[in-house]
């Protein structure tokens, strides 16, 4: 393994003589890199060969190659390159084939080989690490599409780019990213010939020697393309993705015509069709010449386009009605408008009939709980504030057993500060599981803090311990005990908190609320922080050192605190605590001791 080494070692002198001969690198600096070059070799010649050792060396002999750029930018030196840069190259690319050669399936370091290679424009070596590449991971469409691309573009060979798109898609046969690349190939390489012919002939040239095909220059190769995929795959989605490439291109009319036929005869059922159809209604012209428009002529031409629009998706409403069609439908109402305008009458038409789509589609019932929400939203934005009332009732009566719906009703009714908000937290805690409830209750508990008088706020509290799961009571005692605090004072919350003690469960947060209480009483004492400190430490001493600490804080730090605590408290948590933890607490334990915590 030595003399290897020594062998390597010896193969970098002529260019290390040569960067320091050219002024590039002082004699000191040449020594550096030899001695650093052979640590690197010895990493990977040995018997057990680790990823991050040819990593690093890939990384040194990169960042060696950007140095030397930077000082021949310096210097202005551009001479000597062969003996230098390549020798260096030539290293980094053998390194990468071994580390390649050696973890076949890790894709990241492919990738850097490429990256590699297109750094330093090595269009030969790429051309071989694509090949090697291709052959071991022929199960990813991303590296075909990746290597077709580059042809494409970069080597400027559109065959070279077909034979790989076709390789892939014997490999692939019914993947839509392909298909989709494979016909933006052939557009391009259209519209690439279209050009050539274009300058031949405006140069005058004799085009003898030249085919340009006119199928090919009118993107027939795309076309086949197109039809062959559409026999595979199926799905609006990819119909339209397909569509948005061609309309790129601007000599694809047909193409596209014979797409949307396809489109509409095949998908005449699907909701996207439909919203294609009747968006496309935007982008086609008005029904009235425009030359020297003014503002409201452009105004009138827009609500045309738009009117248009919707009576295409009336149309589909009529013959898909289902809550994805209205969904698509709805949309498209509000993101017009949504859209900027200084027209108020046009904004004003946008609104009336967006809120009548809503209307539809909820008295056809094929409204979702999502859909309710922003029609909701819109008709506050709107001030329309008894219909809102009217909507979020006729959404829990579809959704009553959904709490985000109940809650939508419920800030509506408090928005507007309606009288029968009772009844409907009433009417929804009938309606909703026990489970998942602790919305509603924090919701009306907020609530009636602001609006009921204390008793009818501590019966509410009271309730809700009951009718929420153990679990959710847990949020609920934490807000039970704050708002006591808040509106009665220590001695009810301190009562309040030994009463609440008695039954489980509890959260950390719980105990923290309580000594948070005690520590901002004028009088402090540390006999109460103990005592709630040691029930949070019941709880919850073997899962958290942060509690284990703040006592040990305590006793350092209150005028009552007595510091011989410390080692007792010190010992319970070494025992009590589990697994890493131990370790954890040592450590920030020792930061306190140190005066860094």
């Amino acid at each position: 393994m030595a003399e290897r080494i020594e062998q390597r070692l010896e193969d970098r002198i002529p260019e290390l003589e040569q960067l320091e001969r050219v002024g590039l690198f002082t004699h000191k600096e040449i020594r550096a890199v030899l001695r650093k070059a052979s640590a690197l070799e010895y990493k990977i010649q040995r018997r057990a060969l680790r990823k991050e050792d040819f990593i690093n060396y890939i990384q040194y002999e990169v960042n060696l190659l950007e140095l030397i750029k930077k000082r021949r930018a310096r210097i202005g030196y551009s001479f000597k390159k062969d003996e230098i840069e390549h020798s260096i190259l030539h290293r980094v690319h053998s390194l990468f084939n071994r580390a390649t050669g050696k973890w076949k399936d890790d894709v990241q370091l492919w990738l850097s080989h490429v990256a590699f290679c297109k750094q330093w424009n090595a269009k030969h070596q790429l051309s071989k690490v694509f090949s090697t590449m291709l052959a071991i991971h022929s199960n990813k469409p991303a590296l075909w599409i990746m290597a077709a691309k580059w042809e494409m573009e970069t080597r400027l060979s559109s065959e070279s780019a077909r034979h790989l798109f076709l390789r892939a898609l014997r490999f692939h046969p019914e993947c839509p990213k392909l298909y989709q690349e494979y016909f933006r190939m052939e557009l391009m390489h259209a519209e690439k010939q279209r050009k050539e012919k274009k300058e031949f002939e405006q140069a005058k040239m004799d085009l003898g020697e030249f085919n340009y095909s006119e199928e090919i220059l009118n993107g027939e190769m795309a076309r086949i393309v197109y039809r062959d995929a559409s026999q595979k795959i199926k799905g609006v989605e990819f119909q339209l993705a397909v569509l948005s490439i061609a309309k790129l291109f601007d000599f694809t009319q047909d193409l596209q015509k014979e797409i949307i036929e396809s489109l509409q005869a095949r998908y005449a059922g699907d909701p996207l069709t439909w919203d294609y159809m009747a968006r496309r209604e935007l982008e086609l012209g008005s029904l009235q010449p425009t030359d020297n428009s003014t503002k409201q002529k452009k105004v009138s031409e827009m609500a045309q386009r738009e009117e248009r629009c919707c009576a295409v998706f009336d149309e589909a409403v009529g013959a898909v009605p289902t809550e994805d069609m209205w969904k698509c439908y709805i949309t498209f109402c509000l993101e017009r408008y949504n859209r900027k305008t200084n027209s108020k009458e046009l904004k004003q038409k946008r609104l009336e009939r967006t809120l009548s789509v809503f209307s539809k589609a909820h008295e056809s019932n094929l409204l979702s709980e999502a859909l309710y929400k922003q029609w909701l939203q819109l008709l506050l934005d709107s001030s329309l504030s008894e219909k809102a009332v009217e909507v979020a009732e006729a959404a829990t009566r579809h959704f009553s057993q959904s709490v985000e719906t109940w809650q939508m009703r419920l800030r509506v009714l408090i928005q507007l500060k309606r009288d029968d908000v009772t009844q409907c937290f009433e009417e929804a805690i009938k309606h909703v599981k026990s489970k998942g409830t602790l919305p509603l209750w924090t919701l009306w508990v907020e609530w009636s803090e602001g609006t009921n008088s204390k008793e009818d706020t501590q019966a509410l509290y009271q309730r809700s311990l009951h009718a929420t799961t153990p679990a959710e009571s847990v949020t609920m005692k934490e807000m039970y005990l704050d708002w006591t605090y808040r509106s009665s004072g220590y001695k009810k919350a301190k009562r309040l908190f030994t009463s609440l003690c008695e039954n489980r469960p509890f959260s950390l947060d719980f105990f923290r609320k309580m000594i948070q209480i005690e520590k901002e009483q004028e009088s402090c004492k540390m006999l109460y922080l103990r005592e709630y400190y040691e029930r949070a430490l019941r709880e919850f001493g073997s899962t958290n050192t942060d509690l284990w600490l703040d006592y040990i804080k305590e006793e350092l730090s209150h005028p009552q605190g007595k510091p011989e605590n410390c080692g007792s408290i010190h010992w319970r948590a070494m025992k009590m605590l589990q697994g890493d933890l131990v370790e954890d607490f040592v450590s920030k334990y020792t930061l306190l001791q140190t005066g860094h915590l």
